[in-house]
Order: C-alpha cells, then structure tokens, then sequence
C-alpha cells in the first residue's frame, strides 16, 4: 500500500496515472507521453514503475483504431484495482456487502438476515483460524488491530472497529453484525470464543482462548 502511494509523490508520473485512469480503456507508451508532454522513454520508465506497485495493468496488443502493422505488438496500461489509504483501517464496502445481500435475500427481517450474512462471511475465512495467534494475524489483516492481552484466560482486545463511522450511527446493529462475523471467523476452533465488551473507541468484541494452540 505505501509503496503505492509513494510511487504516485512523482509529478509526472501522478499525471500519467491519471491519464491512463481517465481513459477507461489501454493506453500505449507513446499516446501517454504525448497527453502529458514528456518524452516516449520518460513515460514508458514511469508507466512502469506504476505497474510494478499494481497501480496499472500492462497488455501487449494493438490500439482499437488502428489495424497491426508489423513488428512487436505495443505494450499498453490500463488502471488497476481501485485503492483507498484510510488510517485506522476502515472496511465500510463489507458491511456494505453483506446489508446489500441480506436486503436482498429476506427484507422483511433484513437485520436477522444480516447477521446470518456476516456468520457466513466469516466462515468463509475460518479455515487457517486455529488459536489466538492466528485468529489475531487474520483479524490483524482485516484492519481490527487485536492486540493479546495474557491472564487467567488469554484474550484478544480489537482496538479498530473497522466500520467505525457506522458504529457511531447504528450500534447494536453494526456490533451485531461485528460479533457475528466473528463468530464465523472462529467457527472452526471451539477453544475459541467471541464475546460483546463494548469499549470507548474500540471494536465491541473481544476473544478469548489460547495462545499458541
């Protein structure tokens, strides 16, 4: 992530990404240098170095316009997956996702069919989850920030609630759907459970089991 954005800090290479991404279509070496108004050599260094981070895709094929001629098909680029650096880390288009689809699969109880969603969403990723540590490295990836604290029964503080701005709003329904999705992502280690401690600040959910299992 930083060294896509790093990669974008180049003037000339942040307008040449721009080019490419209003196009909506690929973009040669030679259309993107004359847009921008640097050399064919400069433009291709930095398209590039934008494809190395995944800002671009690069192609090898010929412009729509224009019939192939002989010799190497031109190297083209086209825009990447879109990206967003929020920091603390925030998941707003899962929510999204799972009211869209509980809506649309039982509206009248769209609320019990989002907490269905989100348990199944979890499950999705509960495969590799075997233990606090591995429950705290996948929730880690997942922008909750878990930090193990160790007592009589070792547990995960979530410091990030990745839907913050909606928790703020709707509550009980966003720390529903929190611990639901939670309780999926554990669901193939029962030494492990999920548990509402709502806190300033934080993720309302906390685990508790082992470390090291």
């Amino acid at each position: 992530m930083w060294q896509s954005v790093s990669a974008l800090a180049d003037p000339v290479r942040r307008a040449l990404f721009d080019h490419v991404r209003r196009q909506h279509r690929p973009v040669t070496r030679e259309e993107a240098a004359d847009a921008c108004g640097v050399s064919r050599n400069l433009a291709a260094f930095h398209l590039d170095k934008l494809a190395e981070t995944g800002l671009l895709r690069t192609a090898y094929e010929a412009p729509a316009d224009r019939p192939r001629g002989r010799g190497r098909t031109p190297k083209v680029y086209s825009a990447g997956d879109d990206f967003e650096v929020v920091i603390p880390p925030r998941r707003y288009e899962l929510i999204a996702s799972v009211l869209a689809a509980a809506v649309a699969r039982q509206p009248a109880d769209a609320g019990q069919a989002a907490r269905e969603e989100a348990y199944a969403r979890g499950q999705l990723r509960s495969s590799s989850v075997k233990g606090l540590d591995a429950a705290a490295q996948t929730l880690d990836d997942l922008g909750f920030e878990p930090a193990l604290e160790s007592g009589e029964t070792d547990r995960l503080i979530l410091r990030n609630c990745p839907f913050h701005a909606l928790a703020a709003e709707q509550t009980d329904l966003v720390c529903g759907l929190n611990h639901a999705y939670v309780e999926g992502l554990l669901s193939n280690d029962p030494s492990l459970t999920a548990r509402l401690a709502p806190r300033p600040d934080a993720c309302c959910v906390e685990i508790c089991g082992r470390s090291g299992t």
